[in-house]
């Protein structure tokens, strides 16, 4: 999709981070918007820093719940007369191990990180193939192509977030739609103190936990991260990495895929443990 201006972007999980980062840079590029998500204030506020000449819509929306998103893929096209883009953006955290978590956490993450880019993709489907052209983007993380203990939920989820979507583009080949897959590595974000926290390696606390990620492993901002992806559809990549720090793991998972999951083990032992005796 090389021209974004007088196109329709839907985009969930805009209250904050990358989706309002997303909603914010696309109104630049002169595109209307149809913005979702559940937390009603930061939706608004987000519609509120969008300037005036831009056709903007808000939708309270709970991307778990089918009924919600296919209700948000009816209104958003009724109300702007069609829809071009959908970015499935929203997404939780959840921090515990998998012989531990329980079943109902594991439900409530898959419930919003997988289900929720089904649904979405599934309920535009109708809008983008009346459209000259059309483009789905499904985020995924770094954690869909090398996974990290004390995170398997959220791993898991954004492993099947991957292998949905660079199917879903082989069966978009040669239609109207194209589809991008996005690896976002350490986004600053308010992910890390919104993460349903229940247990850690070495017992570390909820406070050590979010200072290390927001101090030592998020390095690239949301603006930046919209701005990477922004580009990536406008040269219909099919696979987006976001941050030098996704590009560089992806290629080391590529070039030594067994030494890189055991690095990756020890390193975070090696990091959790450090936060844990460290004051803070």
């Amino acid at each position: 999709m090389r021209v974004l201006s007088n196109k329709v972007a839907a985009v969930t999980g805009a209250a904050s981070g990358i989706g309002r980062a997303l909603a914010l840079n696309l109104a630049k590029e002169g595109c209307s918007l149809a913005l979702a998500d559940i937390d009603a204030g930061g939706l608004e506020e987000t519609a509120s820093l969008i300037s005036n000449d831009i056709k903007v819509s808000t939708h309270i929306v709970d991307v778990s719940r089918r009924d919600q998103v296919f209700l948000f893929a009816e209104d958003a096209a009724g109300y702007h007369g069609g829809v071009d883009l959908v970015i499935n953006n929203a997404g939780v955290a959840l921090g515990d191990f998998l012989e531990t978590v329980p079943l109902e956490d594991f439900e409530w993450l898959f419930g919003i990180n997988f289900w929720g880019v089904v649904y979405g993709t599934m309920a535009f489907f109708p809008y983008l193939r009346k459209r000259p052209e059309g483009h789905i983007v499904n985020i995924s993380s770094i954690n869909g192509i090398i996974p990290n203990p004390n995170n398997g939920p959220y791993c898991a989820a954004k492993f099947a977030v991957k292998g949905y979507t660079e199917t879903l583009a082989q069966e978009m080949h040669g239609t109207n739609i194209r589809v991008s897959c996005v690896h976002p590595g350490g986004i600053k974000t308010n992910i890390a103190r919104n993460t349903r926290f229940n247990r850690a390696m070495y017992s570390l606390s909820r406070e050590k936990a979010v200072c290390l990620y927001e101090q030592e492993l998020f390095r690239t901002s949301a603006d930046e991260a919209a701005k990477c992806i922004i580009a990536g559809i406008r040269r219909n990549k099919r696979r987006i990495l976001v941050g030098a720090d996704a590009k560089a793991l992806d290629l080391f998972v590529r070039l030594f895929p067994a030494t890189a999951l055991t690095l990756c083990t020890l390193a975070s032992r090696f990091v959790a443990r450090s936060y844990a005796e460290k004051s803070i």
